[in-house]
């Protein structure tokens, strides 16, 4: 299993942004020690660049940050796990997992928000609420996917909070929500799994360092429950982003979690 840890914050511009650097390397430092593996750490800029064509800091999310990160991918072996940052950092793993997968790659997204927004809908310019879109190869070109996912072979859980053009994307048949995910993935054609965790899924009153929290979310047991719905697939990535946290004693369930689907995927 190959571990990269990306530090990018640039993606999301809200009040708590700039701790998701410390959640990256609390969770990538845990994640070494859990898995037993050394971690890649992804240089990354930590500067800001305005907002351009309605994507804030777009000329940071598109210079050295990216080719750092697709440097890093060149030559994985076996599951590649991705600990961000936001989550407009799997917008290169994903990506390469459906360049090398093939179009039989399915996507579970784990995840509060549904990051299906363009730069033209986006209500506040941030990449991270726009990447899956992006990966769907919709929205700016600079950062649609090529190839893209297959529509249907995303499916979104634990997501509660849309805006209007997410839901008409799902509406067009761009994603699925789903509350079994394999089922729903097996069923669409999905032959290999890459598992998004955006950690904000989880109820802020059951874990307090995210980034975006939003009420209604999961406990830490129904997640770990639904990340080994999943152990029957075939894993190929995953990626745990959005965290401001760094206390171990509250990340340590939910890597264990990904890493048992991880290593037995």
């Amino acid at each position: 299993m190959l571990i990269n840890a990306v530090p990018q914050w640039q993606g999301a511009i809200g009040p708590r942004a700039r701790g998701l650097v410390e959640g990256c390397l609390a969770l990538s430092e845990l994640a070494g020690h859990v898995l037993g593996k050394p971690v890649h750490h992804v240089r990354q800029d930590r500067a800001t660049s305005g907002v351009v064509a309605g994507i804030a800091n777009r000329a940071v999310l598109t210079g050295p940050n990216r080719q750092a990160h697709l440097a890093a991918l060149e030559a994985p072996e076996g599951p590649v796990l991705t600990i961000g940052g936001d989550c407009g950092v799997e917008l290169i793993p994903v990506g390469v997992a459906r360049f090398r997968y093939g179009a039989r790659l399915g996507v579970a997204w784990f995840d509060a928000h549904a990051d299906l927004n363009t730069a033209e809908s986006s209500p506040s310019g941030a990449f991270h609420g726009m990447v899956l879109r992006s990966l769907l190869g919709d929205g700016d070109e600079e950062f649609a996917a090529s190839p893209a996912l297959e529509r249907g072979r995303v499916a979104l859980f634990g997501t509660r909070s849309f805006d209007s053009a997410e839901e008409d994307a799902i509406a067009a048949g761009l994603a699925v929500r789903t509350d079994d995910v394999a089922a729903t993935l097996n069923a669409a054609g999905a032959h290999q799994l890459y598992l998004h965790l955006d950690l904000d899924i989880l109820d802020p009153g059951e874990f307090a360092g995210l980034n975006y929290p939003e009420p209604g979310g999961l406990s830490i047991a129904e997640l770990a429950a639904a990340i080994d719905g999943l152990s029957g697939m075939d894993v190929v990535g995953a990626g745990i982003t959005e965290c401001v946290g760094t206390e171990v004693a509250a990340l340590e369930p939910v890597l264990a979690a990904v890493g048992r689907v991880l290593m037995e995927g």
